[in-house]
Parts: C-alpha cells; structure tokens; sequence
C-alpha cells in the first residue's frame, strides 16, 4: 500500500513561485506513476502533471511552460515545481500514486489513481 504526505503549499503574489513536495511510503513507489491534481473551490478536480517510472512527463495545457514535475527515488518523494503563478493556479493540490497501471503509463484522467495525499492549499494574489 502507497501512503503520500504532501506539503509545500502557502500564500504567494501573482508572479512568485512554490515548490510542492510528495512524500511517499511503500515498496512500490519507484514503480508506479505519480500525479498532481488541484480542485479549485466550486469545481472538480483536474491533473497538473503526472510522471511515470522512468521519468516521462505530461503536464495539462494550462500549466505547460510553468511548472515542472520531478521525483527523487531516493527520498521516495515527488515534487512539483510551480514557477510564474496566476491567480487562477489557486486550489487545493493533491498528490496522487496509480497502482493499477503499467509503470510507462502517463495519465491526467483521475480515475487512475487510487492513492491520494491530503492536500496542500496554494493561494496566489493578484
């Protein structure tokens, strides 16, 4: 079982940048895909990013050019790198592991994932 602490979330201004972190435990974390979801309030969940075993990369258009996923499998832990934020970045972040899928997998479709963070709220000001 995949456990995932995530962190790093806080209150920035239009322009600044935040670092999310992941923490996971469990024996199958270098195996599996990871992901970042945000919900912002009074809307679903949408994918941020994902990353799978060997380090492949998707990002939604919305994000593409701005932030940057990465993970550490020494540190079991996975980050997401959130430069030039928008007020419209504003959400709740969740960090997500997909255990039932092929470890080449690269997937923003929430269905996949089966194990989710707590969630780390992000506010940027305009």
């Amino acid at each position: 079982q995949v456990q995932l602490v995530g962190s790093g979330g806080g209150s920035v201004q239009s322009g600044g940048s935040l670092r999310l972190s992941c923490a996971a435990t469990g024996n199958m974390y270098s195996n599996i895909p990871m992901a970042w979801f945000r919900q912002a309030p009074g809307e679903g969940r949408e994918g941020v990013a994902a990353i799978n075993r060997d380090g492949g990369t998707v990002y939604a258009d919305s994000v593409k050019g701005r932030f940057t996923i990465s993970r550490d499998y020494a540190k079991n832990t996975v980050y997401l790198q959130m430069n030039s934020l928008k007020p419209e970045d504003t959400a709740m972040y969740y960090c997500a592991a997909a255990r039932g899928i092929s470890y080449w997998w690269l997937t923003l479709e929430q269905s996949n994932y089966d194990s989710w963070g707590q969630g780390t709220q992000v506010t940027v000001s305009s």
